[in-house]
């Protein structure tokens, strides 16, 4: 007997709608999971917005899943009925060239959940079970915040800060923690730029961050002042075309500039300051497996995420609560739960 269960489906920018979805059966290879919680994504807030590039609705939306296994398709390895994982969300081809050289997240027709197919604000959901990553130690919610970080990490991963170096981080929002988290566990001089003081706050209270600037003040000189010279490393979390074109200005020269954040639309810079500080600009896109376990194994050893949820709200309240949650005073990330 095939089970009936609800399902918000984001139609068109601006209107959520409740939808009925049948529980999936796992095919070979995959899972079905009870969706436990899902973390609120800037992606999510920019499809809701229609600003989201390669988005089309309608769309199940929901990637930062906290999940627990409930069957097993056939010839499935590696985890059980009953596992809590966090769901890497992005479905690649493992055939193009890319997928071939380890860059799975490069995958030529790679395809995300809640982006460019249905994602998780629904109860139940079949997934390949080698994109799901267990722990038995760890939180639904801290399950849930895993993809957030592993894009943050994976960030750090391509700038590859060193000891005592000096890495300016762009956009406090929960991609740029990540990278804030990570870069301060690689022993850089972490400072942080942001338009709004609570997320300024909240770094230098909760992560420990020594030195945060205005992104609205006139930055070269305050950062020539503070670490001495300007950043080696600058990475954009923003997904704004002024702060990352800004960027090219802020770095040091011999510098690298890492893009986290994206934007829908064009970038321009001025290439003689490009070529004379001989800079080099990095894209970031997604994370890998290796960064998903890198990320639980950091968590597990003690990586405190809990501060990060400022605000819960019940699947249900989607439609009526999501378009306000981006004015949610002092707001991190938000969580949505499911009920069980």
């Amino acid at each position: 007997m095939r089970h009936q269960t609800n399902e918000i489906v984001l139609q068109e920018p601006g209107r959520f709608e409740p939808g009925i979805a049948e529980r999936p059966e796992p095919g070979p290879g995959e899972a079905l999971v009870r969706v436990r919680r899902i973390g609120v994504c800037g992606t999510d807030l920019h499809a809701f917005a229609g600003r989201q590039p390669f988005f089309e609705y309608p769309r199940v939306l929901g990637h930062e899943l906290g999940v627990e296994v409930v069957e097993l398709g056939g010839d499935v390895t590696g985890v059980a009925v009953g596992d809590r994982c966090a769901v890497e969300p992005y479905l690649n081809c493992e055939t193009c060239s890319a997928c071939l050289r380890g860059r799975t997240n490069c995958c030529e027709t790679l395809k995300v959940l809640g982006v460019h197919t249905d994602g998780g604000m629904r109860p139940w959901i079949s997934v390949p079970a080698h994109k799901l990553h267990r722990s038995t130690r760890m939180s639904l919610d801290q399950l849930a915040l895993v993809e957030t970080l592993a894009i943050g990490a994976h960030g750090i991963e391509r700038g590859q800060p060193v000891a005592g170096e000096r890495v300016l981080v762009a956009g406090a929002g929960p991609i740029g923690l990540g990278a804030i988290q990570f870069a301060q566990a690689a022993g850089a001089n972490v400072a942080v730029l942001d338009v709004r003081e609570p997320r300024r706050r909240f770094c230098e209270e909760t992560l420990g961050v020594p030195q945060t600037f205005d992104a609205t003040d006139d930055l070269s000189d305050k950062l020539r002042r503070y670490f001495g010279d300007l950043p080696t490393l600058v990475i954009d979390a923003t997904g704004n075309p002024g702060s990352m074109q800004r960027c090219f200005e802020l770095a040091n020269q011999g510098g690298r500039i890492v893009f986290l954040g994206l934007v829908k639309g064009n970038l321009t810079f001025d290439d003689p300051n490009f070529h004379k500080r001989e800079l080099t600009l990095l894209a970031s896109r997604n994370a890998t497996a290796d960064t998903f376990r890198l990320v639980i194994a950091a968590v597990e050893d003690g990586l405190d995420i809990a501060p990060w949820i400022t605000r819960r709200l019940p699947l249900a309240e989607v439609p009526s609560q999501f378009a306000g949650l981006p004015e949610t005073p002092d707001l991190i990330k938000a969580m949505i739960d499911v009920e069980a």
